[in-house]
């Protein structure tokens, strides 16, 4: 928008450097002596016409020079000539008004009497010369403001308005970014112009009185002579106005679907920053996001331009022909040997397109950094419509050089620009094969042009609307910045995005603004182009829309485009109008015919919308954080893509590692760990690779919450964050670990080696020798903890260090971070206080069937149990001392073991059963793939595998196994129908993205396992499925049901809770590596009851006997799961009608219960788990009340039981350990101290130990007290927690 040098400006010619006028023009320039009658003024108009040729001549030179090469040699060259221009037209304009009279003036032809008038306005050389200087050094200073601003996103990092911050404002979608750039620009360039402005405008009005008008804006309307032009340009816009409402509904909507409610109010004006500009005054840039049928084509013929092999010259040579093919000039030689085509090598220069006239009628030039574009195309049009304008007038006199009216000039271009761009025209210059004419098209090529034609209109209204109201008085300088954006609100439909006070000048953050040039004439060339554009199209004999006219080749459009470029400013524009068109008046209705088509589709689109925007106070929030994040990606198209991606390549990348993991944990061997370990890193790199880009995605404002969470959880990229190094050690770290847990044995003296599974399991099931237990006991400690301890320290450090470059304080806040609940903590502690009760009454009850057994020297009534005698490894479930505890002995007791033996069933019989139960309630049947590939036995071929049960996912939505060293027992049918459960999980969200195939929450899956337990342990369903002859209706049968349940859900508890406490307080750095033993026995005594059987001290590792410490299991989702499975429960049994208590609730068979557990597994991890839970069970909080309805008849019968035996609750004697045991001997002599000595040395050995410990404790009380005297003990975390010594 703009030619090179304005002439229509010359009085008030920015002069940089402050040098007043003092510079001594050469005497060829300076008027000479003329008399006070006509023919000395018509003699004076010739004289000053030769000068001035010459000294525009030399300024626009120099100033081209400068542009063309950015040198402070040129840069002062070029001031030196606008001062010798300045003083040029202070001096002729001073003596016209010296010496001739109005009297002689009024003699003159009217044309002649025109140019006097031109000549004698004075603008800012009527100041005095101490004003003349001040008024330059504001321009000059608001010039270098404006020139000079820059925004710093980060020290050393700059922006400037080009090409940084317009390129951020034309192709970003970040709201933030946007927001950054938009206010980083306002503040720059706008705040330091804010001190400026008002004196710029008392003496800029100073200068416009003494031409006799009212006020500069006054003086700029004068140049339209048209007494009435206010009312005029008032009126255009009204005219308009309809159509820019529909687009602006329309465009306010798509950016409602991109940005959504919190930063578009439908009802209210669009923040200033979305529309693509940085002043929101075309919209264009933001058509991808508005286009109407996206998969039409877009007319964009760069490529083909590029296949042809065109450059600069070549564009300029096809816009030459264009203007010939109207029988109009073709360029002179000078404009080729002159021009600056194409951006230099090796000199700085000003790249803005530009079209120059030299004022010697035959140099012309246009200096554009042309690249290859459809884009430069029409700006080369555009451009050469300027110098087409220059040929055309150049032999009228200097003061007629220039448009009828400022917009003329601008317009000229633009209607060129019409026909250029259209489809038919570059069909006929070669450049479109087809012209592709379909009313969806021609939508999409519309709404382009009304984004950047239609959206225009107000903003070109309001510039000078402002200005004029500024040079009036009506906005004074304490309403600047409300003004403005009241303006701007009014015509425009935005608002600042961000709160804007008059601290602030945001009108100064536009050019034309502190480079003091008239707007207006922008509005006016946007109607005028569209009156020209149809004159000619008529003249061309066009038929069809007006939009799809092209003029090229019609001498008789080229006719009347001759006729109103000859003119120059010789005529008054009304006058030139009148000859070329037919009226003498703007208009806007060719503006509205032409884009007719686009106007009734709008209305369409916009049947429900708000037209206008009646919360017109209303502005957007500031971001969350901003500004943090600005180089962060906001389009969230964009990472809808990258999602795909990421999901389409998961499954490939964790399908290898989980084949090759599978591999391992099926046959323990060195291949195949190394290849497993080479799977994990490609797994972890794709994790890195993706973790890394959904990093650079900022979600805070996107629409669709799934694309949120996938993101936010890939950008958690756990272990994959470490560097390699660390990351390989990680992962050998883990192998390691749980190779040495898997392999491990404990060897008798004879020389019988006994795995884990099931030989040592067996052995704490169904042994009741005390010592045989302590055997199994503490040698599967000593041989799968110790030797992990050292280990484990190391990936203690580097877990954490994972978790805290993924932005966690350390690796157990990680953990927690997966139940997206803020106060887990405390809900899990409140839930624990609930239970605790019930606890400790099944506690109390088994200590005192423990008691019975092993009398006092093994029980105490009143402290902890022995951990190695309630039946279970770890004492996690005591299950397996059932027959020790059993309320009703007599009465029937549920074991479907024996009857699966009579039945002959096997594995395979099992899992069918298991897949019979989902299949019941109208779930999935387990695929072949299932059938073929899992691996339901321990293998007979000698291989080493992993035999704890687990369910595997391979990630191609078909295979799915499970792995299970099945015996044919009742408990393992009940771990079978729980892993089966995992399965069928992974069957129902097997669609969903690879992000979101994991449970609601860590404890969903295991709950969902073992929510399908409960039913299938009840009497009632052993008898459906065959496995139990009857259901003994009668209390005790339901206390021992309840009991055996109570022994595995009940006990569990505690020990599911302490196992991620201690890690959580490992993590954080409360647990010491030097106490992970000490704290692991306190935390077991305070939320267990249990102590070790022998000592213990940190040589020991007994965390590290629990598969889930060395495998990196987090385990409080056990925890939780056994809360919600009873939730779950007590939803499935109400939705299967059951009645009844709710511990002999079946749900086999209910296609209802089916149906709202199917709903629920289907959703994965795609929706918080409140949602998932509230789904489920109508509420959205985990609740220990339907656990305690399930065991209500247990609890009530532990507390009269309890009470009738007068036991009491809890472990008042915390630190009661058992007696120690001889260990058992082999011949005639005991191991001692590490020695193989006979009974007698042993006893004696005992006795001297004896009396030395009391010896050293007596000392020790003594030392003691003495110390406690002078210092009060330091206590340690588990003294606080515990009051007890280690």
């Amino acid at each position: 928008m703009g030619t090179g040098v304005d002439r229509s400006l010359w009085p008030v010619l920015l002069l940089l450097p402050v040098l007043g006028l003092s510079e001594a023009l050469p005497d060829k320039w300076l008027p000479g002596d003329y008399s006070n009658t006509m023919a000395d003024a018509q003699r004076f108009l010739s004289d000053y016409n030769s000068t001035a040729e010459e000294v525009l001549f030399y300024s626009v030179s120099a100033s081209w020079n400068y542009n063309t090469n950015l040198t402070e040699h040129n840069s002062e060259l070029q001031v030196k000539a606008s001062l010798e221009e300045q003083a040029f037209s202070s001096a002729w304009g001073l003596k016209a008004k010296q010496v001739f009279t109005r009297n002689v003036l009024d003699s003159l032809l009217p044309k002649e009497k025109k140019l006097m008038d031109k000549i004698m306005v004075l603008g800012p050389a009527n100041l005095p010369q101490k004003e003349r200087e001040e008024y330059n050094t504001i321009l000059s200073t608001m010039d270098s403001i404006y020139s000079t601003a820059k925004v710093h996103p980060q020290p050393n990092i700059s922006w400037s308005l080009e090409p940084h911050l317009t390129d951020i404002m034309a192709n970003s979608n970040s709201y933030k970014r946007l927001l950054y750039a938009w206010e980083g620009w306002h503040n720059a360039s706008g705040v330091p112009l804010r001190d400026y402005y008002p004196r710029f405008v008392e003496l800029s009005n100073q200068a416009s009185r003494a031409d006799g008008y009212k006020d500069t804006g006054a003086d700029w309307r004068s140049w339209y002579e048209t007494e009435n032009f206010e009312d005029v340009i008032d009126q255009l816009l009204k005219t308009i106005e309809p159509l820019y409402l529909q687009l602006h509904a329309f465009v306010r909507r798509q950016l409602y679907n991109h940005y959504g409610p919190k930063y578009i109010n439908l009802k209210g004006p669009i923040p200033a920053h979305l529309l693509g500009n940085m002043w929101a005054q075309t919209w264009n840039n933001i058509y991808d996001m508005m286009i109407p049928f996206p998969d039409k084509p877009n007319i964009d013929v760069t490529d083909e331009m590029v296949r042809q092999g065109y450059n600069a010259t070549h564009m300029f040579r096809v816009a030459e022909e264009f203007f010939t093919s109207l029988g109009l000039e073709k360029m002179p030689d000078e404009f080729w040997e002159g021009s600056m085509l194409e951006k230099p090598d090796g000199r700085e220069v000003v790249c803005h397109a530009s079209a120059w006239d030299f004022y010697n009628r035959k140099d012309f030039r246009i200096k554009q950094c042309t690249t290859v574009t459809m884009e430069q195309l029409s700006t080369v049009h555009h451009e050469m419509g300027h110098v087409q304008y220059y040929l055309q007038y150049k032999n009228q006199p200097v003061g007629f050089r220039r448009g009828a009216n400022p917009g003329f000039h601008e317009a000229i271009g633009d209607v060129l620009s019409l026909s250029v761009s259209t489809p038919k025209h570059l069909k006929t210059i070669g450049l479109l094969n087809n012209v592709t004419s379909d009313y969806e098209t021609d939508i999409n090529y519309l709404l382009k042009m009304a984004l950047e034609k239609i959206a225009f209109l107000p903003f070109g209204y309001l510039i000078d609307q402002w200005r004029w109201n500024v040079f009036s008085g009506h906005t004074p300088p304490d309403r600047y910045n409300a003004d403005w954006w009241y303006l701007r609100t009014k015509y425009q439909g935005i608002c600042p995005p961000t709160r804007r006070t008059e601290e602030h000048f945001d009108a100064g953050a536009k050019f034309h603004i502190p480079g003091n040039t008239p707007y207006i004439r922008y509005f006016v060339s946007f109607i005028l182009q569209f009156q020209f554009h149809e004159k000619l199209c008529k003249e061309a004999k066009h038929t069809g829309p007006l939009y799809t006219c092209d003029i090229y080749r019609s001498a008789e459009a080229g006719a009347i485009l001759e006729k109103v470029l000859q003119a120059g400013s010789s005529k008054s524009w009304p006058d030139v109008l009148q000859e070329a068109l037919g009226t003498n008046k703007m208009n806007a209705s060719s503006l509205m015919t032409y884009f007719d088509p686009i106007i009734k589709w709008l209305e369409e689109q916009n049947v429900n919308e708000t037209m206008g925007w009646p919360d017109f106070n209303w502005v957007p929030p500031i971001p969350e954080g901003y500004p943090e994040d600005i180089d962060k990606k906001t389009d969230e198209l964009e990472a809808k893509k990258f999602l795909d991606e990421y999901n389409r390549t998961a499954e490939g990348v964790w399908n290898a590692y989980t084949e090759a993991s599978w591999a391992y944990n099926t046959d323990i061997n060195e291949v195949n760990k190394q290849t497993m370990l080479a799977k994990n890193l490609e797994m972890s790199a794709h994790t890195l690779k993706y973790g890394q880009m959904a990093r650079q995605y900022d979600t805070t404002d996107f629409q669709d919450a799934s694309v949120k969470r996938i993101i936010k959880k890939l950008s958690d990229i756990e272990r994959a964050a470490l560097p390699s190094e660390q990351l390989e050690e990680y992962n050998n770290l883990l192998s390691n670990m749980e190779t040495k847990y898997s392999v491990a044995e404990v060897c008798r003296a004879n020389g019988t080696c006994h795995p884990l599974d099931p030989d040592l399991q067996k052995i704490m099931a169904e042994s009741r020798d005390y010592d045989e237990l302590l055997f199994a006991w503490k040698g599967w400690r000593d041989a799968a903890g110790k030797v992990l301890r050292q280990d484990y320290k190391r990936y203690v450090e580097l877990a954490n260090e994972a978790a805290t470059l993924n932005g966690h304080s350390d690796n157990g806040a990680f953990w927690r971070s997966l139940y997206e609940t803020p106060t887990f903590e405390e809900d899990l502690e409140s839930l624990w206080k609930e239970l605790e009760p019930l606890y400790q009454n099944v506690h109390a009850y088994v200590r005192r069937g423990l008691y019975k057994k092993y009398g006092p020297k093994h029980i105490n009534l009143k402290g902890p149990i022995p951990a190695h005698l309630l039946g279970n490894m770890w004492a996690q479930t005591w299950s397996g001392i059932m027959d020790l505890v059993m309320p009703y002995p007599d009465a029937t007791q549920v074991d479907a073991t024996p009857a699966m033996v009579a039945k002959k069933w096997n594995a395979t019989v099992m899992f069918q059963e298991s897949d019979r139960f989902f299949t019941s309630l109208g779930l999935l049947p387990m695929p072949q793939e299932f059938w073929d590939k899992s691996m339901l036995l321990k293998p007979s071929d000698g291989r080493q595998v992993v035999c704890h049960a687990s369910a595997w996912d391979f990630y191609n939505r078909k295979d799915f196994r499970i792995k299970q060293c099945t015996v044919v027992t009742m408990d393992d049918l009940i771990t079978v129908h729980h892993e089966m459960g995992h399965v069928q999980y992974f069957l129902q969200y097997k669609d969903q993205p690879v992000s979101f195939r994991d449970g609601a929450n860590p404890g969903f899956h295991e709950a969902i396992g073992d929510v399908l337990a409960l039913s299938v342990s009840t009497p009632k369903h052993l008898k459906t499925i065959g496995l139990l002859d009857k259901v003994e209706n009668n209390a005790e049968s339901d206390i021992n049901f309840l009991m055996n349940m109570a022994l595995d859900k009940i006990a569990f508890l505690p020990f599911g809770y302490l196992m991620d406490q201690w890690r959580w307080k490992v993590f954080d750095g409360r647990i010491p590596s030097t106490e992970y033993n000490k704290e692991w026995w306190n935390l077991r005594m305070k939320y267990q009851g249990l102590c070790p059987p022998v000592t213990r001290t940190e040589d020991d590792f007994d965390p590290g006997a629990k598969f889930h410490i060395p495998a990196n299991v987090p385990y409080v989702r056990y925890f939780v799961s056994f809360i919600i499975q009873f939730q779950f429960h007590k939803a499935l049994c109400d939705a299967a009608k059951h009645v009844g208590p709710l511990h002999t609730c079946d749900i086999y068979q209910s296609k209802e219960a089916g149906k709202l557990l199917g709903d629920v597994m289907k959703l994965g991890f795609s929706k918080p788990w409140p949602e998932a839970m509230t789904m489920i069970t109508g509420q959205p909080k985990m609740t220990a009340q339907p656990l305690m309805q399930y065991f209500e008849p247990l609890i009530q019968w532990l507390e009269e039981e309890n009470n009738k035996n007068n036991d009491i609750l809890g472990w008042p004697d915390y630190d009661w350990i058992p007696q120690t045991v001889e260990v058992p001997v082999t011949g005639n002599k005991v191991d001692f101290l590490g020695m193989s000595v006979n009974k007698s040395g042993a006893i004696a050995g005992q006795w001297v130990l004896l009396v030395i410990g009391l010896v050293l404790l007596v000392a020790t009380i003594m030392l003691a007290v003495k110390y406690r005297k002078s210092k009060k003990p330091e206590k340690s975390l588990s003294t606080m927690e515990l009051k007890q010594k280690y």
